[in-house]
């Protein structure tokens, strides 16, 4: 398998110690109903980490916050050294515009649980697409990329077909296949494998283990244990918006050691 190009902040974290994505003491609330209430959390370049936690734990928003997707209410969130929604010039704070927020999506892959594939647009020129209209890269030029990438996700003899001529393995690998398209330095993936039939579930996570293998910094929230057991570098707990435990996977997943994570891991395993 082709190793995923990678550019920009990934270059810059490698020459760093420090972490890739650190988050400290991330809030944020939709109204009155606080979602995250104090999260911690950090990833070094070449990690897989992995989030579990019950429904509505804040597993979800928390992507999206690292993506930029939604704005944190307060805490901070850095990615390769940089501070995520403002910028720190000649001493004082200025906040993001949409344009610092769109370049910074630029370098962070998103996939979700639904496949969001353009329906009137065939596999080959749904992961084409992104390359032309965001990066000015050629057609020709992004659709030999397509292809290839394509191929990489067990594809690439279904460029021509449709959205609804796909199986939903199928899509979801087209649409981890549009991300990559961007070269992302960072691949976050919110339970991708939530919406498929058990039978196609496999398909999907053989696709992220191999992403996994050539070094892709991912951050994965899933229940999909044994997943996390065989391919997490890291396994986070979240619930109540707050992390509840972290550790080694096979180490927490075997013997963990709050309360809350046990009780949540006997229902799973």
């Amino acid at each position: 398998m082709t190793k995923p190009q990678r550019d920009g902040i990934d270059a810059a974290a490698a020459a760093s110690t420090e972490p890739i994505i650190i988050a400290e003491q991330v809030c944020k609330s939709f109204g009155s109903t606080q979602v995250l209430a104090g999260i911690d959390f950090d990833v070094t370049a070449g990690e897989v980490a992995v989030v579990i936690g019950p429904s509505g734990s804040g597993k979800s928003t928390f992507l999206r916050c690292l993506n930029a997707l939604e704005t944190v209410d307060s805490g901070r969130i850095r990615v390769s050294g940089s501070d995520v929604g403002y910028t720190l010039r000649d001493g004082k704070f200025y906040e993001w515009g949409s344009t610092e927020y769109a370049q910074f999506r630029l370098g962070i892959g998103m996939v979700f649980q639904r496949f969001n594939l353009f329906n009137n647009m065939n596999a080959l020129e749904n992961v084409a697409c992104g390359p032309v209209k965001v990066k000015g890269v050629s057609k020709k030029e992004a659709k030999e990329r397509a292809q290839e990438l394509l191929e990489m996700v067990g594809l690439g003899s279904h460029g021509h077909k449709y959205p609804n001529q796909l199986s939903g393995g199928q899509q979801q690998r087209v649409a981890i296949a549009r991300s990559l398209a961007m070269d992302p330095s960072v691949m976050l993936f919110d339970e991708p494998t939530s919406g498929l039939d058990p039978e196609l579930v496999d398909e999907v996570l053989e696709v992220m283990k191999s992403l996994a293998r050539v070094g892709m910094t991912m951050v994965v929230v899933t229940h999909e244990i044994g997943f996390a057991r065989e391919v997490g570098t890291s396994l986070t707990f979240v619930d109540g918006g707050v992390v509840v435990e972290k550790g080694d996977p096979r180490t927490l997943i075997a013997n963990p050691q709050n309360s809350r994570t046990q009780q949540f891991l006997s229902k799973v395993l």
